[in-house]
């Protein structure tokens, strides 16, 4: 049977008229008339193509299309639900990775101080660049130099977009118009994530590498025997992400401070990702803590915010005045300067350090790190009874159990060490693993976890209290979508 399309298409409602309802006019408000009207007009185009599509098919009959499809109400409707589900492309999601800091999921979470104060200083104006005693322009470095100062028992200290800016920066403050030398051991030119290399930044700051050592094997000579009178630096850089072990040999900070000295050459210092804890105290191994590379004598040193320290992103400059000064002069410092949620943010981190115990407790990275293996036992059983209230926990469908695992710190921090933990066990007797991470991962709030052995997991060290209700709202709703997959 022949029909009419154009005059079956022509009885859907026109997007102005649809526009007009009152509960639509009410969206419009809350999300703007053009991305209403843009989303309607979505909508509508599915819905005729979904009919010509039926037309199209020999049993199609004209009676049978749906009348609902051409009421106002229906596209009202369809339009209320495509709103309410909508959410940013940027989104939180819960982290059961166990991966601490995990650069692919934001790094680190801000503790409430500094999610508090950025919303604060955000929403309204700021003293940003402003002296309140001077009454004329300040220093936007001065609301966190003096926490800096006091924590790290420096003379100066700036802050930079993040870690890679300030270490090309410095480098290029020293180096960048008289094509200077920098002398840094072959075992350090390292490279980390997103392909950032230490023999590339130094390239591009305009500094000169000089290598020097082997890969595994470093020794005062191999620095001494290659400093001339174009010497910019001596630079050290931490590993980060891989470990050395065997006949290896490598010089202290203080090794290469007493270097420095006797030649009347700067040492710089990257920490990579700098600590104000030890974090032995959690029974890892240990790592320099920024305060212990300062008082070694290091001219300069580099470190991220948003990595050990729990803070926003961040590179953070710090040292002798003179040396701290010359960078900070650096036209550069523009382009890499932060703004002002940032400062927001790591002025409430840095705040928190002023007490160590403090800190620890309320600074989620540190907060992580710091948990016992029974601590998060007891929060994976905890976990796990609320699972088991579902409805269809125990009818043989899906299997939940604790088992024990293992997390990593990540962010490029103690790259070969795992910490004990607990996870949940999610299996299902006909969906793999696979296909369980993928619904996971599609929920409004989704949920990250990790397969290991064919078995999906929820690392519960990375979980917050809070996340539970997304975690078992997700879990309400896998019956209702197992055909989608």
């Amino acid at each position: 049977m022949e029909h009419n399309k154009n005059e079956i298409l022509r009885k859907f409602p026109g997007v102005y008229e649809i526009l007009e309802n009152k509960d639509v006019e009410l969206l419009s408000k809350d999300f703007s008339y053009n991305f209403v009207k843009e989303r309607l007009n979505a909508l509508i185009k599915q819905e005729k193509d979904n009919v010509l599509n039926l037309l199209n098919t020999e049993t199609a009959e004209a009676g049978n299309l749906g009348e609902e499809r051409f009421r106002v109400e229906y596209f009202v409707g369809r339009l209320k639900n495509d709103l309410n589900n909508f959410s940013f492309s940027l989104k939180r999601v819960v982290n059961g990775t166990g991966v601490v800091i995990h650069t692919n999921l934001g790094r680190s979470i801000l503790p409430e101080r500094a999610v508090k104060n950025v919303a604060q200083i955000s929403s309204s104006y700021s003293n940003l660049e402003f002296s309140l005693t001077e009454g004329k322009r300040g220093k936007r470095y001065s609301h966190v130099e003096y926490l800096l100062q006091k924590i790290l028992k420096c003379e100066k200290a700036i802050v930079v977009n993040n870690n890679a800016a300030a270490v090309f920066m410095a480098l290029s403050s020293f180096c960048a118009e008289q094509k200077k030398e920098v002398i840094v051991s072959r075992g350090e030119l390292i490279e980390i994530g997103g392909s950032f290399r230490i023999p590339d930044i130094m390239k591009a700051s305009g500094a000169a590498l000089v290598e020097v050592g082997t890969t595994n094997k470093t020794k005062p000579s191999d620095y001494e025997k290659n400093i001339n009178e174009n010497t910019a630096l001596l630079l050290k850089v931490h590993h980060s992400n891989f470990r050395m072990r065997g006949f290896v040999g490598e010089l202290s900070s203080k090794d290469l401070v007493s270097i420095g000295r006797n030649y009347h050459i700067p040492v710089m210092e990257d920490l990579g990702s700098g600590s104000f804890v030890g974090i032995e105290r959690f029974g890892l191994p240990h790592e320099p803590t920024a305060q212990e590379v300062v008082n070694a004598g290091v001219d300069i040193i580099t470190f991220s915010g948003d990595k050990l320290l729990g803070g926003p992103q961040a590179g953070i400059i710090a040292g002798k005045k003179e040396y701290v000064d010359l960078i900070a002069s650096n036209p550069l410092n523009r382009a890499f300067r932060i703004d002002k949620m940032t400062l927001a943010a790591l002025e409430a981190v840095l705040f928190e350090y002023l007490d160590i115990e403090t800190a620890v407790k309320r600074i989620p990275t540190l907060f992580f790190l710091s948990q016992s293996g029974e601590d998060i036992k007891r929060k994976a059983f905890r976990l796990l009874n609320k699972i088991k209230k579902l409805e269809y926990a125990n009818k043989n469908i899906y299997n939940f159990k604790v088992v024990e695992d293992l997390s990593i710190v990540g962010g490029g921090a103690l790259p070969d060490y795992e910490l004990k933990t607990y996870s949940i066990s999610i299996a299902h007797k006909t969906l793999s693993a696979d296909k369980l991470s993928r619904i996971f991962r599609s929920f409004r709030v989704p949920i990250i976890g990790k397969i290991k052995n064919e078995e999906f997991l929820i690392d519960v060290r990375t979980v917050l209290e809070t996340d539970f209700k997304d975690i078992i709202q997700a879990l309400k709703s896998i019956p209702d979508r197992e055909y989608e997959y």
